[in-house]
């Protein structure tokens, strides 16, 4: 009998491990992705905290259909709280002590620069979304961080080159005779804006009369102002957040700045629902170059299922922010998010055995998606191992939108374009000379 009780016990041993077992495989079947963005602080409102929107309910949106390839993501979100020490501090906490199987996210170039090195050297993947800084990649040879994201010297080279292509049209000048500014602020992201403007304005023949950076956090850019008007520039191309953004645009109305037209680039720019709220009917007729905002795309020139999608991506921003437009930066979380789940992440686990750095980096690098094949319109391919810019996507590309009566319109390029754009500003504009 005891024999008998003994091998009950044993077997019902064997089964309750079986059951743990089971129930600690289950468990682990998941990835965990760090999810770093400023959802406080200045960055928050240019933008920052609509990526972090879009990245969200993305997420939330697979695992509601049961994850990938049969694993959760078990997404940890972390505040960079719009400070660069900060940002780098959680990313060092989320791989040392979270454990993560990678970094996904970052809103600030200024971040993302130092961040993708360290993330690098440790031998991890970082999948970024959203910060734009050329200098994140050009000959820095990394190895396991990829972006789909656009990058500063396209930002400042669509600007130069819608320029070039309507200033006759539009404003009687050829494009020897255009006189534009460039200002920005000087951390890697507007400087990198920057030198793509000044790189392509010189080549397109245009009079850069003034070019100059200040610190995004400067109290006071009254005398910048002072020199735009002794510049006495036609168009004004500008990158920055929207603090130094409000502080530029209410200073150069009150010492009465004219110019006939501004471009800004992305960021605070990006969020013209802030900039109404300030300046009203001000901010009407300003350009932003920035990836385009999904919704404003026609579904039929993107690949099938994208369109509902889209909607998805709206429905679900809107029940977090109630109704109203959205942001580029909403698309830039949705879409870059997308991306990494539809395609990379299933690759790495069927083709190369998981979600190892390796296993992630040898799938993206495998990625080969046509124009269109995006939410945002642009394809995907990223630049390989010894190129300038290895990990950067090749086929990204910015658009030129314009802000009408509170509506975003597509400017440029001519192909997807949905408005005529408006320059110079109409008389009795603010700003109108």
């Amino acid at each position: 009998m005891r024999t008998a009780r003994r091998a009950w016990l044993s077997g019902a041993a064997a089964i309750a491990l079986a059951v743990i077992g089971g129930d600690a495989a289950a468990q682990q079947k998941e990835i965990k992705i760090g999810v770093i963005y400023d959802v406080t602080g200045p960055f928050a409102a240019g933008g920052s905290e609509a990526a972090q929107i879009g990245t969200r309910t993305l997420i939330d949106y697979y695992n509601e259909r049961g994850g990938v390839k049969g694993y959760k993501i078990n997404a940890i979100y972390a505040d960079a709280q719009s400070k660069a020490e900060v940002a780098i501090a959680e990313a060092e906490r989320l791989l040392n002590q979270e454990k993560v199987d990678l970094i996904l996210g970052v809103y600030s170039s200024a971040h993302c620069v130092p961040m993708a090195q360290k993330v690098n050297a440790a031998k991890k993947f970082m999948w970024a979304t959203v910060c734009t800084a050329s200098a994140v990649f050009k000959d820095k040879g990394l190895e396991y961080v990829f972006r789909p994201q656009v990058h500063t010297d396209q930002f400042g080279a669509a600007s130069c080159t819608f320029l070039g292509e309507r200033s006759r049209e539009k404003l009687g000048l050829e494009p020897k005779d255009l006189k534009v500014a460039i200002i920005y602020e000087d951390g890697p992201y507007g400087a990198g804006v920057a030198a793509g403007n000044e790189e392509t304005c010189k080549k397109l023949g245009m009079q850069i009369v003034l070019k100059e950076g200040y610190a995004a956090s400067a109290p006071d850019l009254s005398s910048l102002v002072t020199k735009l008007r002794r510049a006495r520039p036609d168009v004004i191309l500008h990158t920055g957040y929207n603090p130094d953004i409000t502080l530029f645009l209410r200073q150069a109305k009150e010492q009465g700045l004219k110019f006939k037209g501004l471009i800004g680039h992305g960021a605070g720019y990006g969020q013209i629902d802030k900039l109404r709220e300030t300046f009203k009917d001000d901010v009407n007729y300003f350009f932003n170059v920035d990836p385009v905002a999904a919704q404003l795309l026609d579904p039929k020139t993107l690949a099938p299922g994208l369109g509902d999608l889209i909607q998805e991506m709206i429905k679900r921003y809107q029940a977090v922010k109630g109704p109203g437009e959205l942001p580029p930066h909403t698309s830039m979380g949705w879409n870059n998010t997308w991306i990494f789940l539809e395609h990379v992440l299933p690759r790495a686990i069927e083709k190369h055995g998981g979600f190892d750095p390796e296993a992630l980096r040898k799938a993206a690098l495998e990625i080969d998606i046509p124009e269109g094949g995006t939410m945002q319109g642009y394809g995907v391919k990223f630049a390989p191992p010894g190129h300038p810019m290895s990990g950067q996507n090749l086929r990204s590309s910015p658009v030129v939108m314009q802000y009408i009566d509170g509506k975003t319109k597509i400017a440029w390029p001519k192909s997807i374009a949905t408005v005529d754009p408006v320059l110079p500003f109409p008389k009795g504009h603010a700003y109108a000379p």
